[in-house]
């Protein structure tokens, strides 16, 4: 298989297989939560909850003081990769290929910094696993491949938009296959998270706030 055959089947058969995976892997985690459903209530039942449960979603979204600058690296990496994502052109391209929506991208100095920042934003979060005793112990391999996974992407792109390391053909089709590693690794990691923290965050604050107990 040459370059443009990796290409070609990574734009193609790749990614679909990539996005079958993911959605049916997601929707699966998803049903899985939702049928748990609640315990008994052994408790009064004080109110229903739903206004506890929008709060706590907004409470833990809000940046802490504790460690501030890890927590302002996690920060950093995922608003970073979230403009990558969305405000690149060729992805929002992508999105109007595919879904058949179209917002206006940003230029793409705005993108090359973001993603700088967020690939050093990501580099210190690896390092504080490495020389913070408390992380490293807790670490497990699972964090660190989802780690690779998230970060390849980042570096693949950046890489192939400014025609570094390999011919941009294979550069494109690496990018393109670690991206869809992303997606796979998705519903099968602790990646799951990008889905569900809102759902266990306001779960924890819907049960707190049937209790009487504020979050």
């Amino acid at each position: 298989m040459n370059e443009i055959e990796l290409l070609n089947w990574a734009r193609g058969p790749g990614l679909a297989y990539a996005t079958v995976i993911m959605v049916f892997g997601l929707t699966l985690r998803v049903f899985e939560i939702l049928s748990l459903g609640r315990p008994k209530e052994l408790a009064e039942v004080r109110s229903s909850g739903a206004e506890d449960g929008w709060k706590l979603i907004f409470k833990r979204s809000l940046p802490e003081t504790r460690n501030w600058k890890y927590i302002t690296a996690a920060y950093i990496f995922h608003v970073g990769l979230l403009i990558v994502i969305f405000f690149f052109i060729p992805h929002t391209q992508l999105f109007r290929d595919v879904f058949g929506i179209f917002w206006d991208g940003w230029p793409n100095y705005i993108i090359d910094f973001f993603t700088v920042l967020s690939i050093a934003a990501m580099l210190y979060t690896m390092a504080q696993r490495f020389f913070d005793p408390a992380r490293r112990i807790l670490s497990t391999l699972s964090d660190y491949l989802a780690w690779l996974v998230t970060f390849l992407p980042l570096v693949t792109g950046y890489m192939a938009f400014h025609r570094l390391g390999m011919d941009y053909t294979t550069m494109l089709a690496v990018h393109i296959l670690s991206v869809e590693l992303l997606m796979i690794a998705l519903p099968m990691s602790k990646l799951t998270h990008t889905i569900t923290f809102a759902m266990s965050r306001w779960y924890t604050g819907s049960n707190n706030g049937r209790r009487g107990v504020h979050s």
